[in-house]
């Protein structure tokens, strides 16, 4: 028991660290090319605020879940435990829906000329900072009803504090804080992921039949290498496949634990890892891969 104690102490803070200075070097980056552009392009609008939301989730729930498996137990108040799992919450909706915008703006981008979604382009870069400003108001307000739902249970007599999460406890959920979770958060994020799955596959439909109208070229010239268009269809589905394996596998977990009383350790550890996942790991995805898209988009526009 010890060893796998061990175990968890080191995933914990290798995560935590390595998602910290993921997601703080490409926020570095994309302030540096501000500084030098004085603008940003609309994907990399989307990419900063999904980069501050990952941030945010991070330092909200992996920095204070690490020093509990280190031994620093209950060392928040309620206040602060409400105020940390209020962050957490907006900011892991935040990360999702700017997920799905960034993946529905960059289908729409490589949407052929003749497509229904061509004269909408320039108007959707127009609002996408209007619909980023939408998410953070619109989560924060989200939370801030579970957060006074909350408060007005901690209050009530017959409520008791049941849901530890090793750095403070809150209290148990009930009917109505179910419901409005179910309504408000794993509704719309059911939606951003089937909006996820389709602009993704969408995406690698447009490249597949772009790839075999210019494939004639590059057997002309007999060129073996890959072809930007293979280069770009392999980035999506890592991004897509990236997002919805740590979702799901975040959410199942999740579930296990709302639907089973006697909770066993190893679960409620996987369920805290594997919702940092994607925060922690989604800023070397971009490093490595959101170029090769970022370029082709750009050569596509141009032409």
């Amino acid at each position: 028991m010890d060893i796998w104690i061990l175990a968890i102490r080191i995933i914990f803070l290798s995560q935590t660290t390595t998602g910290i200075l993921g997601n703080l070097l490409l926020i570095f980056d994309y302030l540096v090319r501000y500084h030098r552009e004085y603008t940003l392009k609309p994907t990399d609008l989307i990419l900063m605020h999904l980069i501050a939301a990952n941030t945010l989730v991070v330092l909200s729930a992996g920095v204070p879940q690490t020093m509990a498996v280190w031994g620093l137990r209950q060392f928040l108040n309620d206040f602060a435990c409400d105020l940390l799992l209020y962050i957490q919450g907006f900011a892991r909706n935040v990360s999702i829906g700017t997920t799905c915008l960034l993946s529905v703006f960059q289908a729409m981008t490589l949407s052929p000329r003749k497509s229904c979604w061509n004269d909408n382009k320039v108007r959707a870069s127009k609002y996408i900072k209007c619909s980023i400003s939408l998410f953070w108001v619109f989560y924060m307000v989200i939370r801030f009803i579970f957060l006074v739902h909350n408060f007005i249970k901690m209050n009530s007599k017959n409520m008791k504090r049941s849901q530890d999460f090793g750095y403070c406890s809150i209290v148990g959920r009930d009917e109505i804080s179910d419901s409005l979770y179910a309504a408000l958060v794993m509704c719309p994020e059911s939606v951003f992921a089937v909006l996820i799955t389709w602009s993704s596959a969408s995406m690698i439909v447009i490249l597949y039949r772009h790839k075999r109208r210019v494939q004639y070229i590059h057997n002309y010239h007999g060129s073996r290498r890959n072809f930007p268009e293979s280069r770009a269809t392999q980035n999506i589905l890592i991004l897509l496949c990236t997002f919805l394996a740590f979702y799901m596998l975040s959410t199942i977990s999740r579930g296990y634990i709302a639907l089973l009383y006697n909770q066993s350790w190893w679960l409620v550890y996987t369920s805290r890892l594997t919702s940092l996942c994607f925060p922690c790991f989604v800023p070397f995805v971009i490093l490595r891969h959101y170029s090769f898209l970022s370029l082709f988009s750009m050569i596509w526009l141009r032409k």
